[in-house]
C-alpha cells in the first residue's frame, strides 16, 4: 500500500474513532440521511414501478399498430337519446374502408378488422355472455397473445369457412369447467362452434386507448360472423326498440416502419374522412401515446427524486450543525495539533473524513431501508415496484456528496482556528 494509501486508511479510522465516541450523537445525526437516502429509492422504485407498468400496457398495443374504431357520432346520439319508433342507425366503418387501407397505403405491412358483438354462450348446463370477435387470422399476429392450448384461426377458416371458436383463458374456465377444451362444441347465440383453441388475454386501457381483446373474447372466422349474425344489431331500452348498421368495429392497421406510423395515421384519417360524412370513427396510435408516458415516467422521476432529495438536504444540514458544535468541543485538539505541526489543509481533510463517513455510513443504512420499502408496498397493496441501478447508485453518491459540501464549511472553520487562542480553550 502507498504512503497516501496508509495516510487515508488512518485517516478513516481516526474519524471513526471520533464518530463512536458520542455514539447517540453520531447515529441521531446520520438518521436524516436514512431516511432521505431511503424515500428516495422508495420513491423512484414506486415511480419506475408505476411507469414501467403503463408503458407495457401501451406496448401490448404494438408500437407499430394503428387502431380505427367505429363511434357513434354526435347526430346519432341525439337521434338514439331521442328515439320513439322504429328507426336504423348507420354508423362506423365500413368493408370498403378496410380494403382501401390494405390495398392503397405505401407503408401499410398487415391489416386485421374485427366484427364485435354480445352473445349467450352454452355449453351443457354452464352458459356465459362472451363479447363475440369476428376476424381474420392475422389479429393474432397484430395482438400478440400467449397460445395456451390448441391453436389460433387459420386462413383456411376463411377460404373454406368452418364454425371454429377461440376462446379467451377466463371464458374457458368458466364454459369447460369439467369439460376437455380442444374439440368441445359450444353453442353461441343459435349456432355451434367447435373450440380449437385457448389464448391468455389482458383486459382494461392503456392510457386513453382500450385494449382491443377482453377477458371474455370468443374469436371467429370473419366470414362465418358476416353469415350467421350479419351486420345489423337491434337494441331494446325502456320498451323501445331501434337497430343499428355497423359493418366493422375496428381495424388494427400494421405500419412497416415505426417513423413511418404517425405520417400512416394521418394518411389514414385523411382517407376515411373522404369517404365519411360524419365523424363516426377514431384513430388511435399507441406510439404517440408511448412517447407521451416515457415523458411523463421521466417528469415523474424527477419530481420524486426532488422531493425526496429535500430530506437528504436536512440530513445535511443536520450533519453540519452537529460537525459545528464538534468543532466547537475540539477546539482545545485542534490547537494542539496545529502546534505540533499538523498543516490546515490536514485539520480540513480529518473533519471531511468525519462527515463523508457519517454521510455514506448513512446512505448504505438508507439503501437497505429503501430496498425493503419497495417489497412491502408490493407485498400489501399489489403495486408494482421495481428496483434500478439508477435507483441504488444516484441516492448514494447524492449523500456523499451532501456529506462533502455540508462538511466543507464546518472544516475550513476548523483550520481557521488560531492555534495560540485554541491552547487557551477550556
Amino acid at each position: 500500500m502507498t504512503f497516501n494509501g496508509i495516510k487515508m486508511v488512518r485517516n478513516i479510522r481516526s474519524g471513526l474513532e471520533n464518530l463512536l465516541l458520542h455514539k447517540l450523537r453520531s447515529f441521531l445525526t446520520m438518521l436524516g440521511v436514512v431516511f432521505g437516502v431511503g424515500s428516495v429509492v422508495a420513491m423512484l422504485s414506486v415511480g419506475e414501478g408505476a411507469g414501467r407498468e403503463a408503458l407495457e400496457q401501451i406496448r401490448k398495443l404494438g408500437s407499430n399498430n394503428i387502431i380505427i374504431s367505429s363511434i357513434k357520432a354526435v347526430e346519432d346520439e341525439t337521434t338514439s337519446a331521442n328515439r320513439s319508433l322504429m328507426n336504423m342507425i348507420v354508423y362506423g366503418l365500413t368493408y370498403e374502408d378496410h380494403l382501401r387501407m390494405a390495398e392503397s397505403l405505401e407503408h401499410v405491412e398487415r391489416t386485421a378488422p374485427a366484427k364485435l358483438l354480445r352473445q349467450k354462450a352454452r355449453l351443457g348446463e354452464r352458459s356465459l355472455e362472451v363479447r363475440v370477435v369476428g376476424t381474420t387470422p392475422e389479429w393474432f399476429d397484430l395482438v400478440n397473445r400467449e397460445i395456451l392450448a390448441g391453436r389460433v384461426l387459420l386462413f383456411v377458416n376463411e377460404e373454406n369457412p368452418t364454425p371454429a371458436v377461440v376462446l379467451t383463458e377466463f371464458g374457458a374456465r368458466r364454459l369447460l369447467a369439467t369439460k376437455h377444451s380442444i374439440g368441445e362444441w359450444v353453442r353461441i347465440g343459435g349456432n355451434y362452434f367447435e373450440i380449437v383453441g385457448i389464448i391468455k388475454s389482458e383486459s382494461g386501457k392503456s392510457g386513453e386507448i382500450q385494449l382491443p381483446d377482453e377477458e371474455v373474447d370468443a374469436y371467429i372466422p370473419m366470414s362465418i360472423a358476416r353469415q350467421y349474425f350479419g351486420d345489423v344489431i337491434t337494441l331494446s331500452s325502456s320498451g323501445v326498440r331501434s337497430m343499428e348498421r355497423v359493418e366493422l368495429h375496428q381495424i388494427i392497421v400494421q405500419v412497416d416502419l415505426l417513423e413511418n406510423v404517425e405520417s400512416t395515421a394521418r394518411a389514414i384519417e385523411r382517407m376515411i374522412e373522404k369517404f365519411h360524412k360524419k365523424k363516426d370513427y377514431a384513430v388511435s396510435v399507441p406510439l404517440t401515446l408511448l412517447r407521451q408516458a416515457e415523458a411523463t415516467e421521466r417528469r415523474s422521476s424527477i419530481v420524486l427524486g426532488s422531493i425526496a432529495c429535500i430530506s437528504l438536504l436536512v440530513g445535511g444540514i443536520g450533519i453540519m450543525n452537529i460537525m459545528l458544535a464538534s468543532v466547537t468541543e475540539r477546539t482545545r485538539e485542534i490547537g494542539i495539533r496545529r502546534a505540533i505541526g499538523a498543516k490546515r489543509r490536514q485539520i480540513i481533510y480529518q473533519f471531511l473524513v468525519e462527515t463523508v463517513v457519517l454521510s455514506t455510513t448513512g446512505g448504505l443504512v438508507g439503501l437497505g431501508m429503501g430496498a425493503v420499502i419497495p417489497s412491502l408496498i408490493t407485498h400489501f397493496s399489489g403495486m408494482t415496484t421495481i428496483l434500478t441501478w439508477k435507483g441504488i447508485i444516484l441516492p448514494l453518491l447524492i449523500s456523499m456528496t451532501i456529506g462533502i459540501l455540508f462538511g466543507l464549511y464546518p472544516a475550513i472553520h476548523a483550520a481557521k482556528v488560531d492555534p495560540i487562542i485554541a491552547l487557551r480553550h477550556e
